[in-house]
């Protein structure tokens, strides 16, 4: 069943209906609330300016009753000037004139007429059909002697001229929604096409990440939500370029360590392949059988410590390894080291001297510190010839500090950080090196030191030695 297509309407349109439907509904209930306000107030003014009048002539008539003819008369004339008529009415509701008898006032019903009996003045809108007229404005005022009621005053204004200016203002009030119109109508085209270039560009530059180019970059600010969105999006392409270059390093880094492996492997293994030949085919002279198999023996050890170290460090890096923290006497384990390994410092005429007191402890696993400090101690023999090399323990503040520091030929500074990587050597030619290379130690030394909470430095000068710097925590 296929599915049906799906209308799809354009982010700027969907921007410019929503702008102007605002606005739109915004004037339309601003015209109709002030229209009606104006009208009301246009009312009630004439409607107040009646009553002025009704009581002023209720007023004049009981102040001189004699001259009741008179002052109606007066009114009459003063009320016509200004398109405005009033009528007297009985207790009856009968209307009259000055001097003339009129019709019963029946536009009344008992609620107004229980109002005007209470003394209470009765104002009719200007749309009440009961007196068969349209467009004036009535106000009934009760005429109340000693609280008893005797009749009343009717005044009556035609609102044509109000009406007139209602409509007129009506009109203004139209004039200016169109020209609000014209200018939301420009203003929403403006802010929809900038909104819409800036999701335009966010798009093209997803595009250009999604065909693999992470150096895109997009203009962003702290504006609005598109703008943070623009941040957004240049901190995820620079994670990605982060990413794609730690993977590129990765990469880089597994082909030199299978390149490595294979040259650490290569030699040892073509020279116990050499020497069972010869041995097999005897090839190999009698008093140079014994050399032949402790040669195989040497490399066959080297062999095996390739393969330990590979597997110590992968152990190191996936957490298997547990550590058994005691408190170690400082100058105890390095006077250790310095036996252990005064033979090869004696081969290149090198001296270990030990600096530490006797009071320094440090919280570790004895055979992992023992583990690091050989590494880096073998590391400063194969560097120094014919020097010294220190190692040295003391305290500062909550830690305790290892040194190691020889006077061999040093690390170029642009190298010191590259010794922890696995398998880098000092020298790029290994058939050339004469100090050995670094291998997999150093990688084993830091990640150790990591285990402990601890942290290491290197401190280097070309031909002028190098120093080791463990920090453990107290």
């Amino acid at each position: 069943m296929t599915q049906p297509k799906q209308i799809k309407v354009r982010y700027f349109f969907q921007q410019f209906i929503s702008h102007i439907s605002v606005i739109i509904v915004a004037f339309l209930l601003l015209s109709l609330i002030f229209a009606h306000y104006v009208e009301n107030l246009v009312y009630e003014n004439k409607a107040d300016e009646l009553i002025d009048f009704g009581a002023a002539i209720l007023a004049d008539m009981q102040e001189n009753p004699l001259a009741t003819d008179q002052i109606l008369k007066q009114y009459s004339s003063v009320l016509a000037a200004r398109k405005m008529s009033f009528s007297m009415f009985d207790r009856n509701g009968k209307i009259y004139l000055v001097g003339k008898k009129g019709p019963v006032l029946e536009g009344l019903d008992d609620k107004q007429w229980n109002q005007l009996k209470n003394g209470k003045t009765v104002i009719v809108n200007s749309d009440y059909k009961a007196f068969d007229q349209d467009g004036v404005t009535f106000v009934v005022l009760p005429y109340l002697d000693n609280g008893r009621f005797y009749g009343g005053v009717l005044l009556t204004s035609p609102i044509s001229g109000s009406v007139e200016m209602i409509k007129q203002i009506n009109k203004f009030l139209l004039y200016t929604i169109l020209i609000g119109l014209a200018v939301s109508f420009f203003q929403s085209t403006v802010l929809s096409r900038i909104h819409v270039y800036r999701i335009k560009r966010l798009r093209e530059a997803t595009s250009q990440v999604s065909t693999g180019n992470y150096d895109v970059k997009v203009h962003s600010s702290n504006f609005d939500e598109i703008g943070e969105l623009a941040n957004d999006f240049n901190h995820m392409v620079d994670k990605i370029n982060k990413s794609m270059e730690e993977i590129e390093s990765l990469e880089n880094r597994r082909r030199q360590f299978m390149a490595d492996v294979s040259h650490e492997m290569r030699t040892p293994l073509t020279t116990i392949s050499g020497v069972i030949e010869g041995l097999k085919n005897n090839m190999i002279s009698d008093e140079d059988k014994e050399r032949g198999i402790n040669l195989v023996s040497q490399e066959a050890r080297r062999l095996i410590r390739l393969v330990n170290e590979n597997l110590d460090y992968e152990k190191i890096r996936s957490n298997q390894i547990q550590l058994f923290k005691e408190e170690i006497q400082v100058q105890e384990v390095l006077e250790i080291i310095q036996e252990q390994l005064s033979f090869q410092a004696e081969e290149k005429q090198n001296q270990i001297i030990v600096e530490a007191p006797e009071e320094l402890y440090v919280e570790a696993d004895y055979d992992r510190l023992v583990q690091i400090l050989i590494n880096i101690t073998k590391n400063s023999i194969q560097f120094t010839n014919e020097g010294t090399i220190w190692l040295r323990g003391r305290e500062e503040k909550d830690m305790v500090i290892l040194e190691v520091e020889d006077t061999g030929i040093g690390i170029d500074p642009g190298e010191v950080e590259k010794i922890w990587r696995r398998f880098y050597k000092a020298d790029i030619s290994r058939t050339s090196n004469p100090y050995g290379e670094f291998g997999l130690g150093l990688s084993i030394v830091k990640q150790l030191v990591l285990l402990h909470n601890g942290d290491i430095n290197v401190f280097s000068e070309k031909g002028k030695g190098t120093k080791f710097v463990i920090r453990f925590p107290k």
